[in-house]
C-alpha cells in the first residue's frame, strides 16, 4: 500500500498547472462519479493530477493510482478503496481501468467501481480510460451514477497557450459565423497567425510535442502502435491476427484519406470474407480516435453502416504515417472535420464538404477557392486556408481552431 501512497504524492506534487485543458472548467467535480475518455495522448492522466493537485491544496484526503499497476495483480480495486475510505480518504483518480486485471469471473472493473459507488456515499472516483471503452459492456452498469467527459487533443487555441503565444477566448461556432472578421482582425493584431498555424497542423495536437519534435513522430507511431497492440484487444478480446490486420488496415486508409470507402476491395485486400468484419474493424479504429468518418446521416452507429468517407483522425497522424505523401486539400478538410467534430455534429451533404448540425454548409479550400458549388445554398461558408482574415462567406480556416 504504501508505494501507491508514494507514487501518488510524488506524481500529484509534480504536476504542472500552468496549462489547464479548456474541459477542466466544464467539469462538474462534485459529482460522486466523473468518467473522462479520450485518445492516448490527449492529456488525461495530467487533467486528473491537475484536480488532485488542487483538492489536495485545499486540504482534501486524495490518491491518485493508475490500474495497471503491478498492485493490482493480486489485489482488488475495491480492497484499495476500503482501506482508503476507512482512514478518511475522499477523492479517489483512477487511471487506466481498461488495464484493469480481472481476479475472478464475473467481477471487472465496471462491476468494483459500482460496489465502491453504491458503498460508500462519501467517497468521490473519478476515472479515466481510452475512447474505445464505449465498445466495452462493463458487468457494471455505470451509466445512471456517471457524468461522462470527453477530452480531445489540442485545439489550435490550446496549442498556441501551451506553447506561450498569446491566452485567447474560446468562440462557439456560431459566433465565428456571425463577428469572424472583427474576432480575426483581433487576434492577428497580436500574433502572426499563420505560421502558428502551420505548425499546428504537423505537430500540435497531442501536448507531449512540448517534449521535443525530434522523435514527436516516432512517438506517436508508438503510441498508435499501444493502441492497436493492448488498447483495443484488452477491451474486445482481438487475436494478435487481428491486430496485425487493424495495422495493415490503418496504413491502408493513411494513403488514400479522404477515402470513399470500396468495401469488396478492402475486404479482399485484407483477407477477409465477410464485409461486417471489416465494418466491425473500422468500428475499432474510430473508436480508438485514430479515424474518423463521415456519413449523410446522423443517426445511428454509422461506422456500422458504409461511411461517405473516412478520414484520419487529425492532421498529426497524417504527417506521422505518410510524411512525404501529404496532399494540402485532404489536411485541410482533415483540419476543418477535426476541430468541429470535437463540438458539433457533422454529416456528408450534397453540397459542400461538410453539413454541421443540419444548419450549416462549409467548403473548404485555399484562398482562391470560388463559390459556385455553394450557390442558392442556405447558411453556406468557405472556410480558406492561408488567409489571416475573411469577408462576407469566406472565414480563415485557422479560426476553427478556437471552438474550444
Amino acid at each position: 500500500m504504501e508505494p501507491l501512497i508514494e507514487t501518488s504524492t510524488r506524481l500529484i506534487q509534480s504536476t504542472n498547472n500552468k496549462f489547464v485543458r479548456a474541459l477542466y472548467s466544464k467539469i462538474n467535480w462534485t459529482n460522486r462519479l466523473i468518467e473522462i475518455k479520450g485518445a492516448r495522448g490527449v492529456g488525461k492522466t495530467t487533467l486528473m493530477l491537475q484536480k488532485a493537485y488542487e483538492l489536495q491544496k485545499q486540504g482534501d484526503s486524495v490518491l491518485y493510482i493508475s490500474l495497471d499497476n503491478a498492485y493490482f495483480f493480486s489485489h482488488k480495486l475495491v480492497e484499495l478503496a476500503d482501506w482508503y475510505h476507512k482512514n478518511g480518504g475522499k477523492y479517489l483518480f483512477i487511471d487506466e481501468v481498461h488495464k484493469y486485471p480481472k481476479k475472478e469471473k464475473g467481477l471487472d472493473w465496471s462491476l468494483e467501481i459500482k460496489n465502491i459507488y453504491d458503498s460508500y456515499p462519501a467517497l468521490f472516483q473519478i476515472y479515466s480510460g481510452s475512447s474505445i471503452l464505449q465498445l466495452y459492456k462493463g458487468l457494471g452498469d455505470l451509466s445512471r451514477r456517471k457524468i461522462s467527459y470527453h477530452l480531445s487533443g489540442l485545439s489550435f487555441r490550446e496549442y498556441l497557450l501551451l506553447s506561450g503565444e498569446y491566452n485567447f477566448q474560446a468562440q462557439s461556432l456560431d459566433t465565428i459565423i456571425e463577428n469572424h472578421q472583427e474576432i480575426a482582425l483581433n487576434i492577428i493584431q497580436k500574433i502572426k497567425i499563420i505560421p502558428h498555424f502551420q505548425n499546428y497542423i504537423k505537430w500540435g495536437y497531442y501536448p507531449f510535442y512540448t517534449e521535443g519534435l525530434d522523435n514527436y513522430y516516432q512517438r506517436l507511431n508508438e503510441v498508435t502502435n499501444v493502441i492497436l497492440e493492448t488498447d483495443i484487444p484488452s477491451v474486445t478480446e482481438i487475436n494478435f491476427e487481428t491486430s496485425l490486420r487493424l495495422k495493415r488496415l490503418l496504413s491502408m486508409l493513411s494513403k488514400t484519406v479522404p477515402y470513399t470507402p470500396n468495401l469488396t476491395k478492402l475486404s479482399d485486400q485484407l483477407f477477409i470474407a465477410d464485409y461486417r468484419t471489416l465494418l466491425k474493424y473500422l468500428n475499432y479504429l474510430e473508436k480508438a480516435e485514430l479515424v474518423k468518418s463521415l456519413s449523410a446521416k446522423a443517426s445511428g452507429n454509422q461506422i456500422m453502416n458504409k461511411p461517405d468517407k473516412l478520414y484520419l483522425d487529425n492532421t498529426n497522424l497524417m504527417y506521422a504515417f505518410s510524411e512525404h505523401n501529404i496532399n494540402l486539400g485532404t489536411v485541410r478538410e482533415t483540419i476543418l472535420f477535426n476541430q468541429l467534430k470535437s463540438c458539433h455534429q457533422l454529416t456528408y451533404p450534397k453540397s459542400g464538404d461538410f453539413l454541421v448540425d443540419e444548419k450549416y454548409t462549409i467548403e473548404v479550400g485555399g484562398k482562391n477557392k470560388v463559390n459556385k458549388q455553394l450557390l442558392n445554398i442556405e447558411h453556406a461558408f468557405i472556410a480558406m486556408d492561408d488567409i489571416e482574415t475573411g469577408f462576407a462567406n469566406r472565414i480563415p480556416l485557422w479560426l476553427f481552431g478556437f471552438l474550444y
